[in-house]
């Protein structure tokens, strides 16, 4: 029947509330004579009834224009509870009303134990109907516990609720004073109780609503839930949700940073900004997981001209859709430009520098994938060697008053190809700070970047989801991480803070073991480990060995004497150099090798370089490998001139 009921059409259903208020209407002010006049079966005479006539069809009236037959039951609000109340406030008034035009018998208590009863009754019926219509989808959710009693943890909670998936079973609030309360009808529960909250209330998924300001030590919060092997899931951030980018219930597997569980860099804005603020800002590989969000960056600062310069026609595409998007809503009036082009090539470079009058280039452009490089060497040295000199001689002729280079910790002591030819890079800016003075150089070296293109947290994601096994090189490999915001963050402070020459690195706190990241993510994801202990485990990990030019640890100081500078942070250090005389001679050497396709000549040339490297393995270039060894035609080399 009342399946029924709900297939009705809009109208009949509004018949129905209509006949259901009349009903309770007439009930009320049966029931509020009757506890006035002390009667258990009071009659009204004939004045009476027609008063209590008027005043039902009148209210009925008063409803109808105050929209509340317009609202949909299993979706009342509270602003349909406050109609309601307006509707029986001016019901019990017509009452009083009436009773003193017909001059009719109606005692002065009796319109206030009406309008009581009336709103109960009106009220209540709806709340029943809405109960009974929303019970069968209840049950069909999946009941979840929200982590964060605070703002963003009640407007979830809002938000599932009207929705079709979850349920909000639970609040597990961070403040004990919360325990064992009632907080919008939801209980909550201190998280020291976690356990048997899940258990006793059938949680089967748990959502991280936690507020931006709420100083939680999330590295602490994640070691009391990675136990229970549940899903832990978060909701966007309050940047997300005010730039429209995500909603409250977009449900997403924890971020980057609280896989990470430490705190992030924090930016001197203010320094940043003086260095942004107005000026023509040129980034190259814009399109990248680094680039790009040093774009998002930079372009909050408010530079007059961004030029994005990027290889990929579609990264480059994306990215100057996303920040147009951008800069139109948060209304930065920004001019921006996207550019197609290699960063090999000098004059294409100086003649972007010329054209659009840049004064602070972010080089951001590398091929930074340790195997891929392994296999392709010359593309490697071409592009992270002789690309960024050609920038940086570009950026001297045009007058560029500072460039930033994005260096890594495989600079250090490299035992790759791609970490190499990364150091070089560095001593090229080394050297050209040493000979020139128009613009600033500056280095900016950190760890593995989580999140970005290659990165191990979205391939273990992947292989989680796909049942495992999940694929770790080695059991004791370690790296230092930092988040792709964090990184780009460092390279705009650096770029504000540096004299010329200096290589920046970040403290980044303790390093992170591999495996262990790996099972903390199969443990969140609600899965346990398959080991020879536990057999019946849901995913396995799975040793692979180390990969051409990977090593166990990776390190951010060449030498053992960093300096302190004025970000908390922030160490800088100048290491080794070479003069240039003699690191022209040897890139022109690695020039010519380049051209001939002589891969150990290259090797050997990076080796013999003040760059610390120390290759683990024989050469791994494909071509190479394949014996296929081609040379010029012509005998000129192009030199470096």
């Amino acid at each position: 029947m009342f399946d029924n009921f709900l297939n009705l059409s809009r109208f009949h259903k509004r018949l129905v509330s209509v006949a259901a208020d009349v009903v309770v209407l007439i009930f009320a002010l049966w029931a509020a004579f009757s506890l006035r006049f002390d009667q258990q079966f009071w009659i009204p005479n004939t004045d009476q009834l027609v008063v209590c006539g008027l005043t039902v069809t009148i209210t009925i009236g008063v409803f109808v224009k105050l929209g509340l037959y317009r609202a949909v039951v299993r979706y009342l609000s509270d602003r349909a509870f406050l109609t309601v109340i307006y509707g029986v406030v001016i019901s019990a008034v017509i009452l009083i009303l009436l009773g003193y035009w017909l001059e009719v018998l109606v005692p002065r208590s009796v319109p206030f134990i009406y309008g009581a009863l009336a709103f109960i009754f009106v009220s209540g019926t709806r709340m029943g109907v809405r109960m009974l219509v929303n019970r069968p989808k209840r049950r069909n959710k999946q009941f979840v516990g929200i982590i964060g009693a605070g703002e963003t943890g009640m407007e979830l909670a809002r938000a599932l609720d009207r929705g079709m998936e979850y349920h909000p079973a639970a609040f597990i609030s961070l403040l004990k004073s919360n325990h064992r309360t009632l907080i919008n009808g939801i209980p909550a529960f201190d998280i020291s109780h976690i356990e048997r909250v899940v258990r006793d209330h059938r949680i089967k998924r748990l959502l991280l609503a936690l507020d931006e300001d709420s100083g939680i030590d999330r590295k602490r919060l994640l070691q009391k839930l990675e136990p229970l092997a549940i899903p832990v899931q978060t909701v966007p951030n309050m940047s997300e949700l005010v730039a429209g980018q995500a909603r409250i219930n977009d449900i997403r597997d924890l971020e980057i940073e609280d896989l990470l569980g430490r705190d992030p860099v924090k930016p001197d804005n203010a320094q940043v900004a003086a260095g942004l603020y107005c000026k023509a800002v040129m980034v190259t590989g814009a399109g990248g997981s680094i680039g790009s969000e040093l774009c998002r960056q930079i372009i909050r600062h408010r530079p007059s001209r961004l030029v994005l310069f990027e290889q990929s026609e579609f990264s480059l595409y994306a990215i100057e859709r996303e920040l147009q998007t951008l800069n139109r809503i948060e209304n930065l009036g920004v001019e921006i430009q996207a550019l197609l082009g290699n960063v090999i090539h000098r004059r294409r470079c100086e003649a972007i520098m010329k054209g659009f009058d840049i004064q602070a280039v972010y080089h951001a452009a590398a091929y930074k994938h340790v195997p891929l490089v392994e296999h392709n060497m010359i593309e490697g040295v071409q592009n992270n060697v002789f690309g960024t000199l050609r920038v940086a001689e570009a950026a001297i002729e045009c007058g560029v008053e500072r460039f930033v280079l994005i260096s890594t910790d495989k600079a250090v002591r490299p035992t790759n190809v791609m970490g190499a030819s990364k150091r070089m890079a560095e001593l090229v800016l080394q050297g050209l700070a040493e000979r020139q003075s128009v613009t600033i150089f500056s280095m900016v070296r950190f760890g593995n970047v989580l999140g970005s293109s290659g990165s191990v947290v979205p391939l273990f994601r992947d292989q989680i989801r796909d049942g495992g096994p999940v694929t770790v090189t080695h059991p004791d490999i370690i790296r230092y991480f930092m988040t792709i915001p964090e990184a780009s963050q460092l390279v705009l402070q650096a770029g504000s803070m540096g004299q010329g020459g200096e290589v920046f690195v970040l403290d980044m706190g303790e390093p992170v073991k591999i495996a262990d990241l790996a099972r903390k993510m199969i443990h969140l994801m609600g899965l346990t480990e398959k080991t020879e202990e536990q057999p019946e485990g849901d995913i396995e990990v799975v040793f692979s060995g180390l990969r051409p030019g990977e090593k166990l640890y990776e390190e951010l100081l060449i030498g053992d004497d960093p300096h302190g500078t004025s970000h908390p942070r922030i160490m800088k250090a100048r290491e080794i150099s070479m003069p240039w005389d003699e690191l022209e001679r040897v890139l022109d050497q690695l020039m010519r090798a380049s051209q001939e396709f002589d891969c150990g000549r290259i090797v050997s040339l990076l080796r013999d370089a003040p760059t610390g490297f120390a290759p683990n393995g024989d050469v791994a270039d494909l071509i190479w490998c394949q014996g296929q060894t081609p040379k010029p035609k012509s005998a000129s080399v192009v030199k470096l001139s």
